[in-house]
């Protein structure tokens, strides 16, 4: 059976995350800076809860939490620790509050850090940052429940080999309340699922394989094959992603992703399989009500 993932945020419905600029929160002080933060906080927590309480009533099995859920939560002037918000107590209890929800309703949730998120930098200060900000949305996981930190291979700074080398080295050095999460996801401009692929068996990590970056950056690999050897990979429920370009008959750049799904574009070779699909079409809930709309004879939804 198929579990639908939405993206982080609506199209239509009305609910709303909110965020935060280090600017903004430059002209206070330290204490109203935490004021402000506390209430942002909150607010993200009631509003998960919402959108959790939208994709059970509407079958949705599947939810991508947004990475400013705790806004600025690791910036070099404004971050903070969760227990220096005011009523810090209350706010993780309300994220507890949504991981419940989540195992009462078997909603699955995950994390897509910003490609800011490096581990395979060639500048210490950059991973030291991108571990930093992979602890804080552990933290967080631990919460709520969540299984997945995805992340891109990142760049191949001129030697792809060395690069994957090094992010296999950084990979074995997380916390296991990280590593555990962690999966790799082939991008659209650098790391394949041929490139990514052996990295991911050597040490254990799952590959969600994006079909919509394998039919921009090809390899050797078909997409059935592909899909098989991630499917190898997971040592839990697969994390697929779906998209559409917006204009497939510009093949100079296909990358910017679609409203909606075209049909044409969901694989059949997972069509009988037991994954989570998240949905990256810019339509949000729409596209997805329109997506099972248009495979609901095919497809059996979780």
């Amino acid at each position: 059976m198929i579990r639908l993932g939405l993206c982080c945020v609506f199209k239509q419905a009305p609910i709303s995350f909110k965020r935060a600029t280090a600017k903004y929160l430059g002209r206070f002080d330290r204490v109203e800076q935490l004021d402000r933060l506390a209430f942002i906080c909150r607010h993200n927590g009631e509003s998960l809860l919402q959108a959790l309480t939208f994709c059970r009533d509407n079958g949705i099995g599947a939810f991508r939490v947004n990475s400013q859920i705790l806004p600025l939560k690791t910036h070099p002037a404004c971050g903070y620790d969760i227990e220096e918000l005011p009523n810090s107590r209350q706010i993780i209890e309300q994220f507890e509050a949504c991981g419940e929800f989540c195992r009462k309703n078997d909603i699955r949730t995950s994390f897509h850090p910003d490609q800011f998120i490096l581990l395979s930098a060639l500048d210490p200060m950059i991973v030291e940052n991108s571990i930093r900000d992979l602890l804080y949305q552990s933290q967080v996981a631990e919460w709520i429940g969540a299984d997945v930190i995805n992340v891109h291979g990142g760049g191949a700074y001129g030697d792809k080999k060395s690069s994957l080398n090094r992010l296999a080295v950084q990979i074995t050095r997380l916390p296991e309340k990280v590593r555990s999460r962690l999966t790799l996801e082939n991008d659209d401009r650098t790391y394949t699922p041929q490139d990514l692929l052996p990295l991911c068996r050597e040490i254990g990590i799952p590959m969600v394989y994006d079909v919509h970056h394998h039919r921009c950056m090809r390899d050797e690999l078909s997409i059935e094959t592909a899909t098989e050897e991630a499917l190898k990979t997971w040592n839990r429920e697969p994390l697929f992603h779906l998209s559409s370009p917006t204009d497939e008959h510009n093949p100079r750049n296909i990358r910017p992703h679609h409203d909606y799904i075209n049909p044409v574009d969901f694989p059949d070779c997972w069509t009988h399989l037991d994954i989570t699909i998240e949905m990256e079409a810019k339509a949000k809930e729409l596209a997805i009500f329109k997506f099972k709309k248009d495979f609901g004879s095919r497809l059996k939804f979780r």
